[in-house]
């Protein structure tokens, strides 16, 4: 049964691997940006929205439509960045074998 339990000890080192990996990457933030930077959006690896910074320009025009397009825009480059964040993390621990789920 050696190589039953080697198998079962490699898929609980991958286990625990993940999981350090997902709880550090979790806690990193990534800034998503829209209009040039006009909003900033920064979230986190659990795609937690931490902050969103939008610059005075953006109320001048008085725009509530643009603003809302801006907030989206800088919310979904967010949430990308963050998600390419965790698949390249991920990519390096299990050099490049796809995982289900």
């Amino acid at each position: 049964m050696g190589g039953m339990g080697n198998i079962l000890e490699q898929a609980r080192t991958m286990q625990d691997r993940l999981q350090a990996m997902q709880e550090e990457v979790g806690a990193r933030t990534v800034e998503g940006t829209a209009g040039g930077g006009m909003v900033r959006v920064e979230v986190s690896g659990k795609l937690e929205i931490r902050r969103i910074t939008i610059e005075d320009s953006v109320y001048a025009d008085d725009d509530r439509e643009m603003l809302q397009d801006l907030v989206a825009a800088g919310v979904n480059d967010a949430i990308r960045k963050a998600q390419k964040m965790m698949a390249d993390e991920m990519t390096q621990l299990t050099g490049g074998i796809s995982l289900p789920g």
